[in-house]
């Protein structure tokens, strides 16, 4: 009787570890009512889909999704290609799925009607990058300009100014160029509808957003959403295709043959702003 009751007690406690959710955060959204308008859909369909309990957690910041993982608080984190490598080399975080932008790359916009014609007409002049630290308007066009031979912060000035600021100081002439992605370029051309723009260089399509696990996750558990990623994957996508900023991945593919080096192309881009891949720049 004893020994029934002791093993009853495991099974209950085995099942209570059982039931523990799986917790995904999202690196570039602040707060859980933001993260629930976003992800609500997809948090329901991958619980369908892999057949475990998802609990959406919010972080405040980069540097807290770094901690989260470290002390165990988050098991899976979807983040930006820069991030990743952040995390990446901080964490030893594995690689789940990579999540596909389509017409995602960095490029170089100038005026159409003004002097700057081509990168090397940039050399002396000041260009502005967009978020410090993003993927698409910091680290992607400082590295299409040095993949044109222009040195960052030698070659011409770079500074970090918010889209719109540095749209209007483009269009006064006191700045000669901006780094931006496809996206900006065209909100920038509707709140702009009278100016003219050019790209005058465009980089490679940039690595994809990217899905981590924290190293020690329950590997049964990942394995899981690891398949439903496989095999319900349009499912899964028109459930992220219900949140409105989500709309970036409209047309993606959710990408599973995916290793570490596809992203060396990120490190280059740390590199050459003279930033070390180990931390956040920015922070």
């Amino acid at each position: 009787m004893i020994r029934s009751l002791v093993t009853a007690a495991a099974l209950v406690l085995a099942g209570a570890a059982q039931a523990e959710p799986i917790k995904f955060a999202v690196t570039d959204i602040e707060g859980l009512e933001a993260l629930q308008q976003e992800f609500a859909p997809f948090e329901k369909a991958l619980e369908e889909a892999s057949g475990q309990d998802i609990e959406l957690l919010p972080v405040n910041s980069r540097t807290a999704a770094v901690e989260a993982l470290k002390q165990g608080l988050v098991d899976l984190v979807l983040t930006g290609p820069a991030e990743y490598v952040v995390i990446n080399g901080l964490t030893d975080a594995k690689i789940v799925t990579a999540w596909q932008r389509p017409n995602y790359y960095a490029q170089i916009v100038a005026m159409s009607s003004g002097p700057i014609k081509s990168v090397n007409d940039l050399k002396g002049k000041t260009v502005t990058f967009g978020s410090v630290g993003s993927t698409s308007q910091h680290l992607g066009p400082a590295q299409v300009l040095a993949d044109f031979g222009l040195a960052y912060g030698s070659d011409y000035k770079p500074q970090i100014i918010s889209r719109n600021v540095a749209a209007e100081a483009l269009i006064r002439g006191d700045v000669q160029a901006i780094g931006m992605n496809e996206g900006h370029l065209a909100s920038i051309r509707k709140a702009f509808p009278d100016q003219s723009f050019t790209v005058i260089a465009r980089g490679r399509d940039l690595p994809n957003d990217i899905l981590v696990a924290r190293k020690d996750a329950d590997p049964e558990a990942i394995a899981a959403i690891k398949k439903a990623f496989v095999e319900q994957s349009d499912k899964l996508m028109a459930a992220i295709l219900k949140g409105d900023d989500n709309q970036k991945y409209k047309g993606g593919f959710f990408l599973n043959e995916v290793s570490d080096s596809d992203y060396d192309y990120v490190r280059s881009m740390y590199a050459t702003i003279g930033v070390d891949s180990n931390a956040f720049v920015g922070e």
